[in-house]
Formats: C-alpha cells, sequence, structure tokens
C-alpha cells in the first residue's frame, strides 16, 4: 500500500513538472530572443491570471501552440467582425483594422484602428478565457444533473452509488447542513439558486487549478464574475424580504430612540449593511482565488528571476524548491477551492435567513 501511495506521488510529480514546463516555454522562449532585458516579473503573473482571446499551450522555438476562441467585435462603423483570435498571431498583427496592443490603456484587450491611427474599444462579445469555462462549467453541470435526474426517475428506489452517490451526499451536506438550518421553513425557495452557485463556483475553482486547456482560465479570480454573483445574492435577499425585514432596517425597533431621533444614525448603518453584504461576499471570493493563483506564479517567477541574477545553477536549485511548494500550493488550493464555494454559499443563505424575519406577536 505504501508502495502505491509513493508511486502516486511520483506520478503527480511527475505531470505537475511537465505542467509547468509546458506553462513557462513560452517564457523560456522571450528569454532566448532577448536575454539582456530583464525578467518582469508583474507582466508574466498577470498575463497568466487576467483574462484572454486564447488558450496557449506551449512555444516551441518561434512556434507558439494555442487554442484560439472566437473573436466577436462591432466596429465603430463597418458593422460586426467574426474571426478566430489566431489571426492576431500572438498580438504580432492585426486583422481588418483590429489588433491586441502589448500595452497601454488597453493591454491585452481588441482595440479598432481608427483611419486616424488612433485607438477605441469597440462592442466586444468575444469569446474569451473566462466565457468559454463558463459555457463549459454550465454544460458540466447541466448533463451531470439531467443525468441524475434520469436515473432518479428511472430508478427511483435504487441507492445510488458510485459518482452518483458522491454527489448525492455533497448535495446533502449542503441542503441539511447549510440551507435549511440558516433559511428556516423557506429553505426550498431558495434552494436551486443555493446548490447551483456552490457547484458553479467549485467547479470554476477546480478548472481554474488544471494548468492546460480546458482548464486555466481564472474565472472565480475575477472580480467581474464574483460581482454578479454577489448582485443575484442581493437580488434574493432584498425582493423576496418580509415587510419585518424592511421594518427592522428602517425603523430599527430594537434600538434606544436616541440613535434614530433627531439623527438616524441606526436606520443609516442599517442601510448602509445592505450593500456592504453582497461586497463582503464579492471581494471574499476574488481576493482568495486570486491571491492563490498569484503565490503560485510568483515561486514560478523565482525560477526567472534567480536564473537572470544568480545564473543557471542557482536557478536550478531554486526551481526544484520552486516546483515542490508550487505543488504544495496546488494541493492546498483544491482544499481552497472547495472552502471558498462553501463559504459564498454560506454567507448567502445567512443573509437570505436574516431577510426572512416573521411577524413580531405580542
Amino acid at each position: 500500500m505504501k508502495h502505491r501511495i509513493n508511486k502516486g506521488l511520483m506520478i503527480l510529480l511527475m505531470l505537475f513538472s511537465f505542467f509547468v514546463s509546458s506553462a513557462m516555454a513560452s517564457e523560456k522562449e522571450q528569454m532566448k530572443e532577448d536575454s539582456k532585458k530583464e525578467f518582469n516579473a508583474k507582466d508574466f503573473i498577470f498575463d497568466h491570471i487576467l483574462d484572454g482571446y486564447e488558450f496557449h499551450v506551449t512555444a516551441i522555438g518561434d512556434h507558439h501552440i494555442s487554442i484560439p476562441l472566437p473573436v466577436i467585435v462591432k466596429s465603430q462603423d463597418r458593422g460586426w467582425f467574426v474571426f478566430l483570435s489566431s489571426k492576431f498571431e500572438h498580438g504580432h498583427a492585426s486583422y481588418e483594422g483590429f489588433r491586441i496592443p502589448a500595452e497601454g490603456e488597453y493591454k491585452g484587450k481588441v482595440v479598432e484602428v481608427l483611419p486616424d491611427r488612433s485607438e477605441v474599444r469597440p462592442f466586444d462579445m468575444s469569446i474569451t478565457r473566462n466565457v468559454f469555462t463558463i459555457i463549459l462549467v454550465a454544460i458540466i453541470l447541466l448533463s451531470i444533473f439531467l443525468w441524475m435526474a434520469h436515473c432518479y426517475k428511472k430508478e427511483p428506489m435504487k441507492a445510488p452509488g458510485g459518482f452518483r452517490g458522491v454527489m448525492e451526499v455533497v448535495v446533502l451536506f449542503i441542503l441539511d447542513g447549510v440551507i435549511k438550518p440558516c433559511i428556516g421553513k423557506n429553505y426550498a425557495r431558495y434552494s436551486p439558486y443555493l446548490l447551483t452557485v456552490f457547484f458553479f463556483i467549485l467547479l470554476n475553482n477546480l478548472l481554474g487549478l488544471i494548468p492546460i486547456f480546458p482548464g486555466g482560465a481564472n474565472v472565480t479570480g475575477n472580480i467581474a464574475v464574483t460581482f454578479v454573483l454577489a448582485v443575484i445574492t442581493f437580488l434574493f435577499v432584498n425582493i423576496f424580504a418580509t415587510k419585518e425585514y424592511w421594518k427592522d432596517i428602517f425603523l430599527v425597533p430594537a434600538s434606544p430612540m436616541w440613535l434614530k431621533v433627531p439623527i438616524p444614525m441606526m436606520p443609516v448603518l442599517e442601510i448602509v449593511g445592505v450593500f456592504t453584504k453582497p461586497i463582503a461576499l464579492m471581494i471574499r471570493l476574488f481576493a482568495n482565488i486570486m491571491a492563490g493563483h498569484i503565490i503560485a506564479m510568483v515561486f514560478m517567477s523565482l525560477i526567472f528571476i534567480f536564473a537572470y541574477t544568480q545564473g543557471t545553477g542557482v536557478a536550478t536549485g531554486v526551481g526544484i524548491f520552486s516546483c515542490l511548494f508550487s505543488l504544495f500550493m496546488q494541493v492546498l488550493e483544491v482544499l481552497v477551492a472547495f472552502l471558498q464555494a462553501y463559504v459564498f454559499t454560506l454567507l448567502s443563505s445567512v443573509f437570505i435567513g436574516l431577510s426572512q424575519i416573521e411577524e413580531h406577536h405580542a
């Protein structure tokens, strides 16, 4: 048994080293082309964690291997254009008056070059890495749960096993351990949303840890995505809130009168709290996922930083340490992926439960 575990760890380490080598190959080629140029760790890190128009795989010499994605843009006066991002040749070429600048205000974004040589952002509906991953996650979740529903309909009395059994355990854990205790008797109304958001965040987190296609997109580390999730929770909390909830917000019956009149201190604080709760949801998920990716990329950057300053020998030793620590961080990030999905669902359930205050009876 111990031999099998050690063998499994060795295989995992070899696979991780392969993935790291593939992800870093493009940077190595750039270093060879311009050895006098200092390594820019900031650009290296943010190029990997920000959104993009292709999935980069590796580079062999001057040839970049990547999976292009559809670019869908609307020009100011020429209408719509649809083409693959490979037309840009990794940012080195323009196509149909559009290009991706390597620096400046619109760095990494598609811009339109006007006749006067100025650049403006077109209406951009491109399928970027994050958009592609969101669509992929939606398809995966729909496939899993529709398949599970079909199995339960076909054999309602048969105990689930295998993957279906694991999914049932997770669903019951979230439903009975989080949603029901936090919301109460009206839990069934909100369960579909809360279970969906849990699995959506979890699957995006896990896919973000895979450094090769179809993984690698930093979806939940994008504040625009967490903003939308927080807004949906905000709408659930406030649209379906009870009258007693709003009475407590504006009248604050439990606080003394001198905190409400003549200066409405407590009502103002309660109203501010209505908006700070979703902001906390947004920032918590975004910051934790983003921090995990940045830490992993920082340790990878140490290899190149020491290669420039100390030479290949020192860089090799640092590289071994960086790869091992990055592997440890990847294992830790798997735990964080589950934890952050759980925390977002838990806090959303708590906020919804707080808005379901029933009428007080004497």
